[in-house]
């Protein structure tokens, strides 16, 4: 049974910048695309940046510029730099592991950023 594990989420003032971390585990991490959702209250959850196999990047528009997608496919990690943050990037944060149907979500992580 696979696993996804995040990390790093927090409490920080617009402008600031926080690192997530997402462990994986029960899984072939090197075939999987990777990504990081958010949902705010009362809202859909949203793609925020995904990291193929390959390494290849995708950012939704709000955070391009902002945010950088990792992987380190030695440590079964996926990371989410986030710099320059605004209070409408609060949101819980969730890791997802996909490959064809196959798909696995993290528990989540709180970001909450202040005005």
């Amino acid at each position: 049974q696979a696993h996804l594990v995040e990390s790093g989420g927090g409490l920080v003032q617009s402008g600031g910048s926080l690192s997530l971390s997402c462990a994986a585990s029960g899984l072939v991490f090197g075939i999987y695309t990777m990504g990081w959702y958010r949902q705010a209250p009362g809202q859909q959850r949203q793609l925020v940046a995904v990291v193929s196999s390959s390494g290849i990047t995708s950012y939704q528009d709000a955070v391009k510029d902002r945010f950088t997608i990792s992987r380190d496919n030695a440590r079964n990690t996926v990371y989410l730099r986030m710099n320059s943050l605004k209070p409408e990037d609060t949101a819980v944060y969730y890791c997802n592991a996909r490959w064809s149907d196959v798909n696995y979500w993290g528990q989540g992580t709180q970001v909450t950023v202040s005005s």
